[in-house]
């Protein structure tokens, strides 16, 4: 009897009522690992602790392993670019706070069945590299263009479909100076570790982690929007399985608390002594700049507004903000909120769509006060 690649993939689902998390979702989340919440301390996230998501298997390139990229479609005059050639063109460094639009999933009800991220799918870097509209500036762009459409060298199947890793961008984004798109090869002012698209990738400055390309080799401009599954199938907000669906873009605002105390264990259940604590964590958009943040120790009964340090220059980054709380013998429950310039908040009650996508519900940490000794 013959097999087939549905076999080996399973359609997109809904986790039944008090269905726990399954051994294949467990198998995503060790692979995957989002950032240590107390990591939200640094400025620029050291590689081996910023977030990671994987689609398939992380190609191994080894360093003396010739890698080019071609840049073709759509234009008068194709470019075939290896690493030297790219580093020919002026170099920009710009500091990225990237999310994957998945993050948040596995608190919704009922679960999408597949990473489960919390709220840890986050990290900060400064990447390096070349703007790609100066790519596409000495390609020169045709007048019929209206998508450039990125691949990566990870390859698998996705319920049912083998594939390359494609998304697109359209022609006005990614021939934009805000945000100014990079193709990267450099994070924290070293190459690319492997996790993160060695040696080269996409960073699209404000928008989720699916559009950031990694082990970019191919750009290609095209004249009708793109229908890859990535693009159409994967990445809408939908809440009927034949629902068109919205794509999934810019970053909705989010505030993240560093977890104060000590942990337990297993809870992670935040344990403070009695007296002033200072709270602070990191806020963050991509649909527009942070306007305030605002911090809540009574489970989001009231808000009081946090300090909120200045941009300095990274609009595409988060800021740090602090305030300080007088702890009291007790249990607490902690939240923060962000909202940014064009009026975007978090919510309290988070809805809801098929993908688990976009999801920026505000955080809760529970902290336990212990009674003075005597």
């Amino acid at each position: 009897m013959g097999s087939h690649l549905g076999d080996a993939s399973a359609p997109a689902r809904l986790a039944a009522p008090d269905e726990a998390i399954g051994r294949d979702e467990l198998a995503l989340a060790t692979r995957n690992h989002g950032l240590p919440l107390e990591a939200l301390r640094y400025d620029l996230t050291p590689p081996g602790l910023h977030y990671v998501l994987t689609h398939y298997d992380i190609p191994h390139v080894p360093d003396d392993t010739p890698w080019h990229v071609t840049l073709d479609g759509r234009v008068h005059r194709p470019l075939h670019l290896g690493l030297a050639d790219l580093r020919a063109y002026p170099q920009v460094t710009t500091r990225v706070t990237l999310e994957c639009a998945g993050n948040g999933r596995a608190l919704l009800t009922p679960r999408p069945v597949s990473q489960p991220w919390l709220v840890e799918a986050v990290g900060t870097a400064e990447w390096t590299g070349v703007p790609l509209r100066l790519l596409l500036a000495e390609a020169g762009v045709r007048a019929d263009a209206v998508e450039v459409v990125f691949t990566g060298a990870d390859h698998g199947v996705e319920r049912g479909v083998e594939q390359d890793y494609r998304r697109s961008l359209p022609l006005d984004v990614a021939t934009g100076t805000d945000p100014e798109i990079l193709v990267a090869h450099t994070m924290n002012g070293a190459p690319l570790p492997p996790q993160h698209g060695h040696p080269l990738r996409l960073v699209v400055p404000g928008w989720y982690g699916m559009a950031h390309v990694k082990w970019l080799r191919e750009i290609r401009v095209v004249d009708e929007p793109f229908t890859g599954f990535q693009q159409t199938v994967a990445y809408r907000l939908r809440q009927e399985p034949d629902d068109e669906g919205e794509p999934v873009t810019r970053i909705a605002p989010r505030a993240l608390l560093v977890p104060p105390g000590f942990p337990d264990f297993m809870s992670r259940t935040r344990v403070v002594p009695a007296g002033p604590v200072w709270l602070e964590g990191r806020a963050w958009s991509g649909r527009a700049p942070v306007a305030r943040t605002e911090v809540s120790t009574d489970g989001g009964r009231s808000w009081r507004q946090a300090e909120l340090e200045p941009e300095n220059g990274h609009r595409w980054a988060w800021r740090r903000w602090r305030l300080q709380w007088t702890a009291t013998p007790g249990e607490h429950v902690l939240s923060a909120r962000a909202t940014d310039t064009e009026g975007h908040t978090q919510p309290l009650e988070q809805p809801w769509n098929r993908g688990g996508f976009a999801n920026n519900l505000v955080q809760r940490v529970r902290v336990v006060c212990p009674d003075p000794p005597g």
